[in-house]
């Protein structure tokens, strides 16, 4: 079979076949009697194996390896192979996630294109200061990348950092939901407090309603956080989290204040005043469950409070009662 033949039946251009001859990859079995390269069966299966094994992504000093040398074991090439091109998905992954992002900022020009780009690429910086820096820098950017935001906060270790990135997703309100949302389902627990922390700074429904559903959330601290923002926010559902946090002495304090933010509402008051008895009888063997309880009891109004707070002023363990008795004071005072 001649070169043009062979060229239209294996979709090898006969510049590449020319090639394979030139550096001894394959070469044609005869010529014409004219002098034309004349290919075997034989040579065409050559071809085709040839092909077969660039696909895979060896070079062709690697092809000729694999046809001719019997000890070229492929294991090893094999594996280099899968890394390689772990590394190319990756490249190109990680290019294909950056130009959604830029596309997502919704850029006027190229001038906000190169602002997005820079603002990327500071947030991936190993420097603390400079992934600081990138979010803080969002106030004064007119197109910025929210996706990018809250992934970065979602994997942000540092404090001060993490800080400046919630302030900057706070800034974009409901847009930064639904890719904080994402982070509620990660298998990691400190992920998912980094994405409540991050929603309980957004003033929106939507953002309430996924915090009310981490509630049942199975890591402690992740419910602990959701529950601190739900009592800001005046959700009943925080009242129980928040009676149990003050028992175990988990953020009792912040606890405590939160149960006050939520005991604005008179309904809700009498409700966190009868938890707290409850929970208050239910620790009688405990002296420093009953006495933080009987702190938080003290910004609680209503009826049940006071009347909880005076027989308190008359309990055995001294603290609780002086504590009581000090708050009874106050209250008459108001």
């Amino acid at each position: 079979m001649l070169i043009g033949e062979v060229a239209r039946r294996s979709g090898v251009t006969a510049r590449m076949l020319r090639h394979y001859e030139s550096i001894g990859l394959v070469r044609p079995t005869g010529r014409t009697g004219a002098g034309y390269r004349e290919y075997s069966a034989d040579d065409i299966r050559r071809i085709f194996h040839i092909e077969s094994l660039r696909s895979l992504g060896l070079s062709l000093h690697d092809v000729g390896r694999a046809l001719d040398d019997p000890g070229f074991a492929p294991e090893q090439l094999v594996g280099d192979l899968v890394r390689r091109t772990r590394e190319r998905i990756a490249a190109q992954t990680a290019l294909l996630t950056r130009l959604r992002r830029i596309g997502a900022a919704r850029p006027a020009g190229w001038e906000d294109v190169l602002q997005t780009v820079a603002l990327l690429r500071a947030l991936e910086s190993r420097s603390t200061g400079a992934r600081q820096r990138a979010a803080l820098s969002t106030a004064r950017e007119g197109s910025v990348p929210v996706a990018a935001l809250a992934e970065a906060v979602l994997g942000e270790s540092d404090p001060h950092v993490a800080g400046a990135l919630r302030w900057a997703l706070a800034r974009a309100g409901g847009e930064a939901i639904a890719p904080l949302a994402r982070g509620l389902g990660a298998p990691e627990p400190e992920v998912r407090v980094r994405a409540v922390r991050s929603l309980a700074e957004i003033p929106d429904d939507r953002a309430t309603a996924l915090l009310r559903d981490t509630l049942a959330d199975p890591d402690t601290a992740v419910r602990e956080y959701a529950a601190l923002a739900l009592g800001e926010r005046g959700a009943a559902d925080a009242a129980d989290p928040l009676i149990a946090m003050i028992v175990e002495a988990r953020s009792d304090a912040d606890a405590a204040d939160a149960l006050s933010a939520l005991a604005r509402d008179p309904a809700l008051a009498e409700r966190i005043a009868t938890g707290l008895v409850v929970r208050l009888a239910r620790g009688a063997a405990v002296p420093s469950a009953r006495r933080r309880l009987t702190q938080a009891l003290a910004d609680i109004p209503g009826d049940t409070a006071t009347r909880a707070l005076t027989e308190l002023a008359e309990d055995e363990d001294r603290v609780v009662a002086l504590t009581a008795a000090y708050v009874l004071t106050v209250r008459a005072a108001r």
